[in-house]
């Protein structure tokens, strides 16, 4: 199966891709798309790194599930196709947005912007059918999105790695913190935004050390 993946990430994957693991995952998920409602469209399933070339990776946020309710899930972490209402953890992230920064941010839930500007939002099972909560889960997926992190410390300097809740954080092990910064913080769901997920100022932190590495800000607020 050719994986259609922007160029700059498939030349950085190509082992991966080749691999007996990932082609039981492109079997598994091809029947899925088939036989079932499955999130996000079969064309957004590599968003995330079409819209952010690996060159151009500045910042990673880690998801774990797309959103699986109807027309939420877009192939970007806590992002959700404009007109759609923002779902409650998207909410909560806009909201530290606003007490980190000062700035306002509009209704719109789609994160686009953001992975344009060099934010890879990165969910770690990149399907789910619809209505059902991690139903693609230890399918395959885990391992391919672990081994895109390990890529991402190895192969580059200075990137900002959020880690939002006890899922994210179990990446840590991943990631070479003498190369990166890490930012760790309860996940903005409303069940633990207020464990510390509010004033954990990650969007500032990101751009002070953006700055300090002579890296363009990202503008957080577009």
């Amino acid at each position: 199966m050719e994986v259609k993946i922007n160029p700059s990430w498939k030349r950085e994957l190509a082992a991966e891709f080749a691999k007996d693991y990932f082609k039981k995952l492109a079997h598994f998920i091809h029947q899925e798309y088939q036989q079932k409602k499955v999130y996000p469209a079969p064309e957004n399933i590599f968003r995330a790194f079409d819209l952010c070339p690996f060159d151009q990776v500045k910042v990673v946020i880690l998801g774990q599930d797309p959103y699986h309710e109807t027309q939420q899930a877009q192939g970007l972490a806590f992002s959700v196709k404009s007109g759609i209402q923002n779902p409650p953890s998207l909410v909560n992230i806009y909201q530290e947005l606003k007490n980190d920064l000062g700035v306002e941010v509009n209704n719109n839930g789609d994160l686009s912007s953001w992975a344009q500007q060099g934010v890879l939002l990165l969910n770690a099972t990149l399907t789910v059918v619809a209505k059902q909560a991690g139903s693609h889960q230890h399918q395959g997926w885990e391992e391919f999105t672990d081994q895109v992190i390990q890529i991402l410390s190895a192969r580059k300097d200075n990137l900002v790695f959020i880690l939002w809740g006890a899922y994210a954080r179990s990446k840590k092990e991943l990631i070479d913190s003498s190369r990166h910064l890490i930012l760790q913080a309860p996940h903005p769901s409303p069940l633990s935004a207020y464990r510390g997920f509010f004033g954990s100022r990650p969007f500032s932190q990101t751009n002070q050390y953006l700055r300090e590495q002579g890296q363009k800000e990202i503008a957080w607020d577009k």
